[in-house]
């Protein structure tokens, strides 16, 4: 038989029988039918009906011998004709029918693999892409699969066997169409065979070798390669490719099936993947692509079940048992020529069948679909199918993070809207499942920030419902705290950077409100923490994950400050807490709380705006804080506080136990830091108010009087404020010795300390008890004339304020001060007034000497109207002094001290002082040659 009669008469030779349509209808889905072919195996194996033609007697020695050396020649040589070709593949394809008797034969074809190997690529490669008229590259087919009958595969193992099996499997997939054959060649010019029979001999040849391959395949390793090899090409963009790859791998399959013999361990760990590659082909839209798929799908429920039977563990047989009776119930409804109708059918069968592995295969190949842009169809159906399959899949799905990323990248890379839906969809099934959340969000929140339109898409379209919702932004707070509640560090984690900007994603969408909504405190206040974790703080402050910006580089415009500040506005916005945003925004809200001198007057700003508007929001958060408030690190704890100082003006305060009220006020007012100090003295401020707490308050008093010796002026004043709440209720020794530390505050460079210590002290004295009177009497005397002094402040609140208290002090001491004491005028315009009081303190005080001592201090003010007045008093009231105590004190001590004041440039002074000094000296009866100091007559500078 010549070689081309014989390639021609290979359409009638089928080396596995092909069963009728008829027995492809249904499936025998028995687990006692498994068991069976399980404990045969030998009904499985071959007959000779399913091997090769052979020679009817055996190769004598000497023809054995010639057909090695004639092989041998074309090691060496090109194959150059068609004759020779054909001659070195048909020599190559006898001798290995020698191979089960012959050791010479053996011998030399597995020391010549190389050579066999690289001359079948060279052949292949040398065949006409677009032409089936050469019959070498059948009997290369035909070849390869009579090796492999003989266990000698040339397909398996080396790179250039892998690139052999590449190299074959193109020049048949990609062959034209059999229209464009038949267009492009005709009829071949022996009439013997036309275009259209020569493809479907050449087909059924590939075909062949390709079963030849899975025949003896107990660890579904052959198969496995097979599979790797037909994968780019059951997607392909072209009709016809995909219907040539649906083909093969049905008759692959149904080889498999008829010859299914499985031995552990199993090399096929593929099962998800190529259902799924099955699935999306039974929904092609090209009719003869999904009935062949169909057939193919067929074939592999026969191979899962029994592969499902060897590998699960034998206590699992009653789960295999329930597996296989819901499969009988679906096919009851659906025959298997109806599959390629219904590949969701198709995937519900199987899901029941996959372990959670094969699940994530399934689902990561379906993915792959959504690339297929030029097949929009496809497209659509891959879509369709992952929303049902992981709606509906109860068992666990592994590598979801992976499965996310795929669906992420995807998603730039597809513009149809309905398709778009489809991807968010999976992600929110996904994402909603409590067993998964977690990892997508960790997932989600892996990606450059602020994130990109599709990923901000994710976020806020997600279609979730309550309660899934509540948990995604609960989990997301929970990350956020979990940064906030750890030590300070030297970065910011990046998931706290991350994890805000989805929450102000998912507040820019409106499926979220009801949660927003249920979640408010806990938003407000975390997100509050954030603002001022991030302040002064840039993207290479932030650890970014390794890898996170190779593409890109982080912007400088993004600032971790910016996407805190930014959510925290959405979210007021979408309370709504419009009227809390509009002071905010009046009041420059966003900005204190931006600054980190300010941050808590921009928390203490819109804590008492929601007071204010909010009441009832304000007090949830109020007993939200209350465990918070020891949480976390120092940031964490003085947002929380400064928040909750604010609250305590809410009437629900009265009812907080003091343990969580003043008991927390007064660790805070012993802190190290001054603003929790600040904040302590505020929330004591607020609190004092409540009549029913004076009395926890009060057992505070020591530490509150402790803050006036502070530095920070916030302190000293809230001090002061809490003080005036409390005096009524002091002992007498507290009293007096807060009188005191407010006489040491009289004159303080801080104006506000400075008036209310005055205040203080005026209210002290009014609550001074009759019968203490006396006791506190020199204080009273003492705080004369420093209060007559800064009556002359050019502060106008400060010099009424003393006048105010110079009158609580006269009524004390039953005086009635000269009216001179109430003008406002500077003294130094008229004198005589200033002699009118210096008169009257003459006449009711005593120690009067000691009086021009307290009076001398203040001619070193730093303020010049209070040293205008000292020397100006000095002077007035030397005269009223016991001349005989002067003379025994002597006067250079007045005179040292108001000499140096007779170079200051400001020549008011210089002339007032003059005039004191010449009083002075008057007053101890100087001698006229006496009557100059530094050569300045005191007469020239009296008034005339």
């Amino acid at each position: 038989m010549g070689s081309r009669d014989r390639l021609c008469s290979w359409e009638e030779v089928v080396v596995i029988p092909y069963t009728s349509d008829s027995d492809s209808g249904s499936v025998d889905l028995q687990l006692s039918n498994l068991e069976d072919i399980k404990k045969s195996p030998s009904s499985l194996e071959l007959t000779d009906r399913f091997r090769p033609l052979t020679h009817e007697d055996p190769f004598s020695e000497a023809t054995v011998k010639q057909l090695i050396q004639s092989i041998q020649e074309y090691f060496n040589g090109e194959l150059k004709s068609e004759h020779e070709k054909l001659t070195y593949l048909r020599s190559l394809s006898s001798l290995s029918q020698t191979l089960p008797y012959d050791e010479t034969t053996e011998s030399f074809i597995h020391s010549h693999i190389a050579d066999i190997v690289h001359i079948l690529y060279i052949l292949v490669e040398e065949e006409p892409l677009h032409s089936i008229f050469s019959p070498v590259r059948q009997e290369v087919f035909v070849t390869i699969t009579d090796l492999s009958y003989q266990d000698v595969h040339l397909l398996f193992g080396s790179e250039d066997r892998v690139d052999l099996f590449n190299l074959i499997t193109k020049s048949i997939i990609t062959l034209p169409s059999e229209k464009t054959l038949t267009q492009l060649q005709g009829i071949m010019p022996s009439g013997s065979c036309n275009s259209e029979g020569l493809y479907r001999q050449t087909f059924q040849v590939f075909s062949e070798m390709l079963q030849s391959l899975v025949v003896k395949d107990p660890h579904l390793e052959n198969f496995d390669i097979i599979l790797k090899h037909m994968d780019p090409w059951l997607l392909s963009i072209e009709d016809h490719e995909r219907e040539r790859a649906a083909a093969t791998m049905a008759r692959v399959l149904k080889c498999l099936c008829m010859h299914l013999n499985l031995k552990l361990p199993l090399r096929f760990q593929r099962l998800g993947h190529l259902v799924a590659l099955m699935v999306l082909l039974c929904g092609d839209p090209l009719k003869e692509v999904a009935e062949e798929a169909a057939k193919g799908m067929h074939y592999l429920l026969h191979i899962t079940l029994r592969l499902k039977y060897i590998t699960e563990d034998k206590k699992n047989h009653p789960v295999l048992r329930g597996a296989i009776k819901n499969c009988q119930e679906l096919l009851g409804v659906y025959s298997i020529k109806q599959f390629y109708n219904c590949p969701f059918t198709i995937a519900q069968i199987f899901e029941v069948f996959f372990d959670s592995n094969e699940l994530s295969q399934f689902v990561l190949t379906v993915l792959n679909g959504l690339r297929n842009l030029k097949h929009p169809y496809i497209q659509k159906s891959a879509g369709e199918l992952l929303v049902s399959f992981v709606e509906n899949a109860e068992s666990q799905i592994e590598k979801v993070p992976e499965i996310m990323r795929v669906l992420c990248a995807q998603l730039s890379m597809i513009s149809q809207p309905s398709i778009r839906q489809q991807v968010i969809t999976i992600v929110s099934l996904f994402i909603s499942r409590p067993k998964y959340t977690d990892m997508v969000l960790s997932h989600l929140l892996c990606y450059p920030v602020p994130y990109d339109r599709n990923l901000a898409e994710i976020w806020r379209t997600l279609k979730v419902k309550l309660p899934s919702t509540t948990g995604i932004m609960s989990r997301l707070l929970r990350k956020l705290q979990k940064y906030h509640n750890q030590p300070t560090q030297e970065k910011m984690a990046y998931v706290a950077v991350a994890a805000t900007d989805a929450l102000y994603e998912m507040f820019m969408g409106n499926k979220f409100q009801e949660a927003v909504s249920q979640l408010f405190p806990q938003l407000l206040m975390t997100l509050l923490i954030q603002i001022h974790h991030s302040i002064g703080l840039t993207m290479s402050d932030v650890a970014i994950p390794t890898g996170l910006y190779t593409e890109q580089k982080t912007s400088s415009r993004v600032i971790p400050l910016c996407l805190a500040i930014q959510a925290t506005k959405t979210l007021l916005l979408r309370t709504p807490c419009l009227q809390e945003f509009n002071i905010m925004e009046k009041s420059k809200g966003w900005t204190l709380l931006a600054e980190k001198e300010c941050h808590l007057q921009g928390v203490s700003l819109l804590a008492n705006a929601l007071l204010e508007r909010n009441c009832f929001v304000a007090n949830k958060i109020l007993y939200l804080l209350v465990p918070l408030l020891n949480r976390g690190n120092e940031k964490h704890k003085l947002t929380s506080a400064g928040f909750f100082v604010e609250l305590l003006q809410s009437p629900v305060a009265r009812r907080l136990p003091s343990i969580y009220s003043v008991a927390r006020l007064k660790d805070w007012l012993l802190h190290g830091n001054n603003l929790f100090k600040i904040l302590s003295l505020r929330g004591l401020y607020y609190l004092i108010r409540n009549k029913n707490m004076r009395e926890d308050i009060k057992s505070m008093l020591p530490c509150i009087l402790n803050q006036l010796c502070e530095t920070d002026e916030k302190i000293v004043l809230l001090a002061i404020q809490i003080l005036l709440q409390l005096v009524s209720t002091m002992d007498f020794s507290t009293l007096t010795s807060m009188m005191g530390m407010l006489f040491s505050l009289f004159g303080d460079v801080r104006s506000d300390v400075h008036h209310f210590s005055m205040t203080l002290f005026g209210v002290s004295i009014k609550s001074v008890k009759h019968t203490d009177k006396k006791a506190v009497e020199k204080q009273v005397l003492d705080s004369l004339v420093p209060l007559l002094l800064y009556s002359q402040d050019e502060n106008d609140a400060l010099a009424e304020e003393s006048r105010r208290v110079l009158t609580i002090c006269a009524q004390f001491l039953k005086w009635r001060l000269p009216p001179e004491v109430y003008h406002k005028d500077p003294w130094y315009i008229n004198p005589s007034e200033v002699e009118t009081i210096c008169k009257f303190l003459g006449k009711k005080c005593k120690g009067k000497v000691n009086i021009l001592a307290q009076t001398l201090t203040f001619s070193k003010n730093a303020k010049l109207p209070i040293r205008r007045a000292a020397v100006l008093f000095i002077g007035l009231f030397s005269k009223y002094l016991d001349h005989n105590e002067l003379r025994m004190k002597g006067t250079k001590w007045i005179v040292d001290d108001l000499r140096h004041l007779l170079h200051d440039p400001e020549p008011s002074l210089y002339i007032i002082t003059s005039q004191a000094l010449y009083q002075i000296q008057n007053m101890v009866g100087v001698p006229d040659s006496e009557e100059t100091v530094c050569g300045l007559n005191f007469m020239d500078c009296l008034p005339t």
